[in-house]
């Protein structure tokens, strides 16, 4: 290889190897948000407080902009939580439920942020039944 054509090659992989990163192709810029976040952490644990017991179950459950997440039932859970102001004490319940009066307590947390509010929830209900009736689909994982 001539020396003309050396040199030609090792100033185009020089140029290339020092400039080539910086007139790389430009990124999209994301558009802005439309939607608060909502996006939260659920656990289930046997005990009662969640200070004095480890989660049994978890799940992350994100509702803006589209329901998503680790949770089996995301949409129906963000349904439930949109009816209800994101107010997990107002979630609907099950009026005709039937529940022992075993006491085998079982706590809920939620932590995360609700259209753009933090959000720190915890029940304890008195077994799984009344769990399953009192809280909607939004703790049923």
């Amino acid at each position: 290889m001539p020396i003309t054509a050396r040199l030609a090659t090792t100033i185009t992989l020089t140029a290339t190897a020092l400039w080539g990163p910086l007139t790389g192709t430009a990124l999209p810029a994301t558009a802005p948000s439309l939607y608060a976040p909502s996006a939260l952490v659920l656990t289930v644990a046997h005990g009662e407080s969640a200070a004095s017991t480890s989660p049994e179950r978890a799940v992350t459950l994100t509702c803006a902009p589209k329901p998503s997440g680790s949770h089996p039932a995301a949409g129906l859970a963000c349904s439930q939580l949109d009816l209800a102001g994101g107010d997990f004490n107002a979630l609907s319940t099950e009026k005709d439920a039937v529940c022992t009066h075993l006491y085998d307590p079982v706590t809920v947390t939620a932590q995360g942020v609700w259209r753009g509010t933090r959000v720190t929830y915890e029940r304890t209900f008195a077994n799984d039944c009344v769990k399953r009736a009192e809280s909607s689909a939004v703790f049923e994982f």
